[in-house]
């Protein structure tokens, strides 16, 4: 949980380490899948909240929704009190997992996984 202590904020990140690396790099790659999806023409990003930065701001818009994302997972997790911070994040990485490998195979092969599956 977060405090502060002498004037100065002190965080208390959920997880372990490993845990946080992979919330940061499923992140990277599933920002750098929304970018895609707005310069394919077969793709399209669904979050409305990043498809209207987007059309505020172009590119940067993008990444800029993406940035919010993040500081919202990471504030909550810091909020959170043990056990319950990790298993947010928890969540929080296994959702991603399925939006990056999803996001991923649509890039890759035209097709959502969700419609290949189903």
């Amino acid at each position: 949980m977060s405090a502060i202590q002498d004037g100065r904020l002190q965080v208390d990140p959920p997880g372990s380490p490993r845990l946080r690396r992979s919330f940061l790099v499923l992140w990277l790659v599933d920002m750098i899948a929304a970018c895609l999806f707005f310069l394919v023409p077969y793709a399209t990003e669904l979050n409305p909240v990043t498809v209207f930065t987007y059309d505020l701001f172009g590119l940067p818009g993008v990444a800029l929704a993406a940035l919010c994302y993040a500081v919202i997972v990471i504030a909550v997790g810091n909020v959170l009190p043990d056990p319950a911070d990790t298993g947010f994040v928890t969540v929080v990485v296994l959702v991603y997992t399925f939006l990056v490998v999803n996001n991923v195979f649509l890039l890759l092969s035209e097709t959502s996984l969700v419609e290949t599956i189903g």
